[in-house]
């Protein structure tokens, strides 16, 4: 009998949290389960066959995936086909797709089983009555939540290769106080921290054995700020013992709590060794209020102004368009504000309709219209009508071509003016109308783009335009010269796969 745990990965880079945990809490059965992780844009009948290669013929075979909701069309069509060749393989299901709305999706009708939330207890109890009995009644089966204490931590199970070449994802704790209506993290009743001194055993092993990336998935690092200077001082101790050879650690940020101790913290950090996620996601208290977002908006302006100011943090910012009740205009004054703060990046957001978030209830009140396949992004509201929306969508693709991809570092401001929301939308929708692309353009062709529209649409002269783009240009090629280490945060879905590593995960 063989146990594979399984799902499609945004990419090679991002290893599954989630799969380990389950793999590390599945006790007895443990000797015969096994891991693979795909990765996805690979053929269904591929991957079928890779995971039918696990199978020996005659004996009990389960096939447990984790399904998100940028690979649930993906791994639909991958079970469809193992249902069809090898009936027989026990599929069960987890992960945030699958653990809301279930009963209205076709992979959870393929399929044989389904646990909804925490599978760390519950996966491995459904695969022992599933091997030995008595075999389960029912198909959809909601997930225990265990004592903290009584989980096994899956950090052992990152191997060599892992260590090497992929992110590694870790955390201190799970879940979130807060209740912001977009977010899945809504339906949590607090967040629970698991021993933090046992967690930093974990960590000193990882270090030990190479890691020196660490991605931190908890949804409020410093909401407990004496375990935050705790696993700060872990990476600070880090640094001063090998500062030739120096830890990066990435933390998902409250914006509007940040104490003096744990301000003393991060300006011990050097830099290029400590990243912030920070969630703004809209600067507008109406909105707040409508999504259940609790946010001292000048607190956070202040803590982001002294984090630009006084700190080497790099400070990834989130904003989301489309949320109930948010114009065009409003949405455009905090995104200016915004960049007046002066963070490296801005992610700009569409809002999606998460499975099972409370946002669902606004549908009527502002006509939220959503796409129906997955991400379920935004199409239309009251506020925004599907033509802006779509011009929205653009102008997210190209500021991350512009904006955040560092290689316009003296062009942008100059493009941004005083007006940097309209002056960005007017470059957007010209780039747009002359190229009617999004995606898959080079950056030569960007860069003279960028110059064509400050020469002939905001009157630089043709040579200011070629100094400043020069002055980019010869920035990155230094930088390549002096092949200078950086740490480069690669995006990963705004589903954020690990933060629910309850889950069968991605």
């Amino acid at each position: 009998m063989t146990i594979l745990l399984t799902t499609l990965n945004a990419r090679y880079a991002h290893a599954s949290l989630g799969l380990r945990y389950l793999l590390a809490n599945m006790g007895d059965l443990q000797p015969q389960t096994l891991l693979h992780e795909f990765v996805i844009g690979a053929r269904s009948t591929d991957i079928v066959e890779k995971i039918l290669g696990y199978r020996t013929p005659g004996e009990t075979f389960i096939v447990g995936f984790g399904v998100y909701i940028w690979n649930v069309v993906e791994i639909t069509q991958v079970v469809a086909v193992l249902k069809r060749v090898a009936p027989d393989v026990v599929i069960v299901l987890g992960g945030p797709e699958v653990s809301h709305e279930t009963n209205d999706q076709e992979i959870v009708r393929l399929a044989d089983y389904v646990i909804t939330g925490w599978g760390d207890v519950s996966f491995p109890e459904l695969c022992g009555q599933i091997l030995h009995g008595p075999q389960p009644l029912m198909k959809i089966h909601a997930g225990k939540q265990p004592p903290m204490n009584e989980i096994t931590l899956p950090y052992q199970l990152y191997s060599d290769q892992d260590i090497r070449h992929r992110t590694l994802y870790v955390e201190a704790s799970r879940g979130c106080p807060f209740k912001c209506e977009f977010c899945l993290s809504a339906l949590d009743k607090t967040a629970w921290p698991f021993d933090i001194d046992a967690f930093l055993v974990e960590m000193e092993s990882l270090y030990q054995r190479g890691a020196r990336l660490f991605k931190f998935v908890d949804r409020t690092f410093n909401l407990n700020i004496k375990t935050s200077l705790k696993i700060m001082q872990f990476f600070l101790d880090k640094l001063a013992a090998a500062p030739h050879d120096p830890v990066f650690a990435h933390f998902e940020v409250v914006p509007d709590h940040l104490p003096d101790a744990l301000k003393e913290g991060i300006q011990q950090f050097p830099d290029g060794t400590l990243q912030f996620e920070i969630g703004i996601q809209s600067f507008n208290p109406d909105v707040q209020s409508l999504i259940s977002r609790k946010q001292n908006n000048d607190k956070a302006a202040e803590n982001i102004r002294w984090l630009c100011e006084h700190s080497h943090a790099h400070l990834h910012v989130d904003l989301i368009a489309g949320l109930p009740g948010e114009t065009i205009e409003s949405f455009a004054a905090g995104f200016n504000k915004l960049v007046g703060l002066g963070p490296h990046e801005i992610q700009f957001g569409i809002l999606k309709r998460l499975r099972g978030t409370p946002l669902i209830r606004h549908t009527e009140a502002f006509q939220l219209t959503f796409d129906p396949l997955p991400p379920y992004t935004i199409l239309a509201n009251k506020d925004i009508r599907f033509a802006d929306m779509q011009r929205l969508v653009r102008f997210a693709r190209y500021w991350d071509m512009v904006a955040n991809s560092g290689r316009f570092a003296h062009t942008l401001p100059v493009m941004l003016g005083e007006h940097p929301f309209e002056r960005f939308m007017a470059f957007s929708d010209w780039i747009y109308v002359n190229t009617d692309a999004t995606h898959r353009i080079a950056l030569d062709r960007l860069a003279n783009l960028v110059g064509k529209w400050l020469h002939a649409e905001q009157k630089m002269s043709a040579e200011s335009v070629a100094t400043l783009l020069a002055s980019d240009y010869a920035g990155q090629a230094q930088h390549k010269q002096g092949g200078e280490k950086t740490v480069t945060q690669e995006k990963t879905p705004k589903t954020l796969p690990q933060r629910q590593a309850r889950h069968l995960a991605a």
